[in-house]
């Protein structure tokens, strides 16, 4: 089999609750036999497809392209049938591999166990028919292959993209607490942004931190793929590797890129000068300093241009004992903030605690689960009318 060419499963990982926005970004990619599961979104296509999801999608973290499936009792069984795939064919007998898995069986109490095994059986495997191995370790920027072990059934995987796709090559100056690029990408699709972008709406992010949501905001807004500021995915180390196939997909997702928004503006607010300066820092790196308009100031002192547009805002959660009683203020002037300065607009809140929630004053038109790291939290949409509601019902 020749994964390049050949279809078999891919697998795009992704974080709790974002596989409905990936779903959607695959199949709109073309990609047939979509299907959502937990943590990451199943499909049918090739390891060259597999590259094209690491430069095009937002919400993804890893693209995997199935190698085999087979019945591992223990690390035994996992050794032998991971020995009969042809990894010289695949890893260049002088490069470099990583492996890594995740395990849900009672077969291995470590995964480090279990990582050595799959490495031995394919250095091995290589060093028999080729006279030698490759190098393997931990780095993420070569050769990667990845083990999903549950119960009885393992599937071994080639990871396409290597590090995590959230990590865009961009972000030089993370801040302080920053938000994922996957689960920023999730937010603003959640909240419908690229269809208030088209209509030329505006986007405003107060409370900006280190600029992710603006970031990515207009990013989307100018049809950029977010893998387009990467040079280096893990596919690129493999044999067959087919650097003019690759160059085609870059060249296809830049002519789709826009050189200016659709119309709206994207403006970004903190109160704290460190936030705004990594802001400044990671929005000229991003290439859209020019698109981004940043200032220095509470979110109450935020600009809000006439129009429509999505206010989206990723405040403090409260997640040490006793925060929780001091941001009910912040989160109640964020809602008076939202009804008074806002109106036209469409709001979006990622909130961790519900008690918090509530102090907003606002009812949400819909409450979406997303996770930040492993904080179950809830994007609280709200539609800021113009006028009273009465006066609409009416």
């Amino acid at each position: 089999m020749n994964p390049w060419y050949e279809e078999s499963t891919v697998l795009v990982t992704c974080p709790k609750g974002l596989p409905p926005f990936l779903g959607q970004e695959m199949r709109e990619l073309g990609l047939e036999g979509v299907r959502e599961l937990v943590s990451g979104v199943e499909a049918r296509g090739t390891l060259l497809d597999c590259l094209r999801l690491s430069l095009e999608v937002r919400t993804g973290h890893r693209a995997l392209c199935e190698l085999a499936r087979f019945r591992a009792k223990g690390p035994d069984d996992l050794y032998r049938e991971a020995g009969t795939i042809a990894w010289e064919e695949l890893i260049p007998a002088d490069g470099y591999v990583s492996v890594d898995s995740a395990l849900r069986t009672e077969a291995v109490n470590d995964s480090r166990f279990a990582n050595l095994r799959l490495k031995d059986a394919i250095v091995d495997r290589i060093a028999a028919r080729m006279g030698r191995r490759p190098d393997s370790g931990p780095a993420q920027d070569r050769a990667c292959v990845f083990l999903y072990w549950q119960g009885t059934d393992a599937t071994v995987y080639l990871d396409a993209s290597g590090d995590s796709l959230s990590r865009r090559g961009w972000r030089t100056m993370p801040g302080k607490a920053p938000l994922q690029e996957t689960l920023a990408a999730g937010m603003l699709l959640a909240a419908g942004w690229p269809e208030i972008a088209a209509r030329g709406g505006h986007l405003v992010c107060p409370m900006c931190g280190a600029g992710t949501l603006a970031i990515e905001g207009a990013l989307m807004a100018l049809n950029r793929a977010p893998g387009l500021s990467r040079e280096n995915f893990a596919a690129m180390h493999l044999l067959g590797y087919d650097e003019e196939a690759f160059e085609e997909l870059r060249d296809v997702a830049l002519t789709r890129t826009r050189s200016t928004l659709p119309g709206g503006r994207v403006l970004a607010s903190d109160i704290d000068p460190g936030q705004m300066n990594a802001a400044a820092t990671n929005v000229a790196q991003a290439g859209v300093g020019a698109l981004v308009g940043r200032a220095e100031c509470d979110f109450r002192e935020q600009e809000i241009p006439p129009g429509v547009g999505l206010v989206i805002v990723n405040p403090e959660y409260g997640a040490r004992l006793g925060d929780v009683a001091k941001l009910r203020a912040t989160y109640k002037a964020l809602g008076d903030f939202l009804k008074q300065r806002c109106r036209g607009y469409r709001a979006a809140i990622l909130c961790g605690e519900p008690d918090l929630a509530k102090c907003v004053g606002l009812k949400p038109s819909r409450r979406i689960p997303l996770w930040n790291a492993k904080i179950e939290c809830r994007l609280l949409v709200y539609e800021l009318y113009e006028g009273s509601r009465k006066a609409r019902e009416r």
